[in-house]
């Protein structure tokens, strides 16, 4: 009998040896792809240079500005920024004091400067942003009112300063047009629902951009910054509250940097930072509290996200905070030019109005390939729904199957999480690809992994209340019920 153990012994131990050197090469192949793809982040870095401008100072009052907030300084302002640019570029200065203004258009080589102190109160008088400019509403090209703070086909260009740019929005001004309830808006009051209808379908029909007129009677509040089609972008140091609409919002733009800016704002669709169709992007050392996603990266809604084919590529985000938001790190859900190499590092999350920690949003009305997709090292105290969400039911369906694939989320580590832990919605013949979860710890939360179609779906070293997620568990959320949310 003796005899026989040890021959089974001896059977045994070269294949339990076979395993065991079989995942750690799995392990070992693994951490191999992961340094890879942040070699790659290390060469996209490279590639982002914040912009340099002439020493030359441009002060604001001395081209007619006032502090006195009741009267507008638009025209001082746009005229000092004029004279800049024609002379070669330097920075427009906004000293202390608030100055009232519409619509202020960048020109390139100009750097707008808010001293300490300084502060820009921007109109509530639709006229103020007029004439008319071409822009995109969520995700959609349209002549509406010009963005607070726009640019067009420009390089060179920033906003800087220990300053505060105020939208001036609340919920008797630009925010009741959303038609919320919760934003000042009652029965009978003008809103923006008819206009959304017939930009969509206009969108649809391939309209020409120049006949999508919207500005007075449509109701489609104005994003806060818009640099369109330009490149070489620094937005660094401001604080920005109270905005209409979107925040910032750099549309077809490249070499774009958004540093240690402060975003605080609550209103409907007050997303934080919203880089759209745009290339070689870098947000570090920000502060988001937001009403709705903190950073959403887009690029294009339906066909004309489709038309132009310009995807959100090669975005950097690290050092960043994240209070309030409908999620921290969001892809979509105008995504239909889709989204390549985004990486994610160096995060604080924490807030029970915080959905998600890291959401991708799309649709078969969408379209679009949303991939390498990459995120480490993120601290959360607490969140309301999902530390990572992939949903492909955001919006109505249509005839363009999204695709989401190669999502990598390392040391991701939360105190108390809310409803689900990962949550996967997709189409049975779009499975959710290659979604790998690493090094991760994950607590309190309701549903560990709610999931109906993934494909390659991997847990590795992940405990989730604190018991390590198994093969076992990742085959078995395929076949339980997938609860509504």
């Amino acid at each position: 009998m003796k005899q026989v153990r040890n021959l089974l012994i001896a059977a045994v131990l070269p294949f339990s040896l076979l395993v065991s050197c079989g995942e750690s090469q799995k392990k070992t192949q693994e951490t191999r792809e992961t340094d890879q793809a942040w070699k790659v982040a290390d060469s996209i870095r490279t590639l982002i240079v914040e912009p340099n401008f002439a020493k030359k100072d441009f002060l604001i009052t001395e081209y007619g500005a006032g502090s006195d907030s009741t009267v507008l300084s638009t025209q001082a302002i746009n005229d000092a920024i004029e004279a800049c640019h024609l002379d070669g570029g330097g920075r427009v200065v906004i000293p202390k004091g608030t100055f009232l203004t519409g619509a202020i258009h960048l020109k390139s080589n100009v750097n707008l400067h808010l001293e300490d102190g300084a502060k820009l109160l921007f109109s509530r008088n639709t006229t103020d942003y007029k004439p008319l400019v071409k822009t995109r509403w969520e995700g959609m090209e349209c002549m509406n009112y010009s963005p607070l703070i726009y640019a067009y086909g420009q390089e060179n260009i920033a906003i800087t300063g220990k300053g505060i740019l105020d939208g001036n929005a609340n919920n008797e001004h630009w925010w009741p047009w959303k038609a919320k309830k919760e934003y000042g808006w009652s029965e009978g009051m003008d809103n923006q629902l008819a206009a959304v209808k017939r930009l969509t379908q206009q969108v649809k029909d391939g309209t020409p951009v120049e006949d999508r007129v919207y500005g007075d009677g449509h109701f489609l509040r104005p994003p806060f910054i818009q640099p369109y089609n330009s490149s070489n972008i620094l937005i660094a140091d401001v604080k920005i509250i109270n905005a209409p609409f979107w925040n910032i919002n750099p549309v077809l733009c490249e070499n774009v940097t958004v540093r240690n800016v402060s975003v605080v704002t609550h209103g409907p669709n007050n997303d934080g930072c919203n880089p759209e169709s745009s290339k070689n992007v870098l947000i570090a050392g920000c502060y988001f509290d937001t009403g709705d996603d903190c950073i959403a990266i887009k690029s294009g809604r339906n066909e004309d996200g489709r038309s132009i084919g310009r995807p959100a590529e090669n975005h950097i985000i690290e050092n960043c905070e994240m209070k309030d938001g409908h999620g921290g790190i969001v892809i979509g859900s105008e995504i239909s030019g889709g989204a390549k190499n985004i990486f994610a590092q160096n995060l604080k999350m924490d807030s029970p109005e915080l959905d998600r920690i890291l959401r991708i949003k799309t649709s078969s009305l969408r379209g679009g390939v949303i991939e390498d997709i990459y995120m480490r090292n993120v601290e959360v105290g607490t969140y309301k729904e999902a530390a990572v969400l992939v949903d492909m039911f955001y919006e109505n369906p249509g005839d363009f199957m999204p695709t989401v694939r190669n999502i990598t989320v390392e040391n991701l580590n939360v105190k108390k999480g809310g409803k689900f832990g990962v949550l996967i919605n997709a189409y049975e013949e779009s499975p959710a690809e290659n979604l790998k979860i690493i090094n991760s710890n994950i607590d309190g939360v309701d549903v560990p992994i709610q999931a109906n179609y993934t494909k390659n779906m991997v847990f590795d070293n992940v405990l989730i209340n604190g018991k390590l997620v198994t093969d076992e568990d990742v085959q078995s959320t395929s076949e339980a019920d997938f609860e509504k949310f």
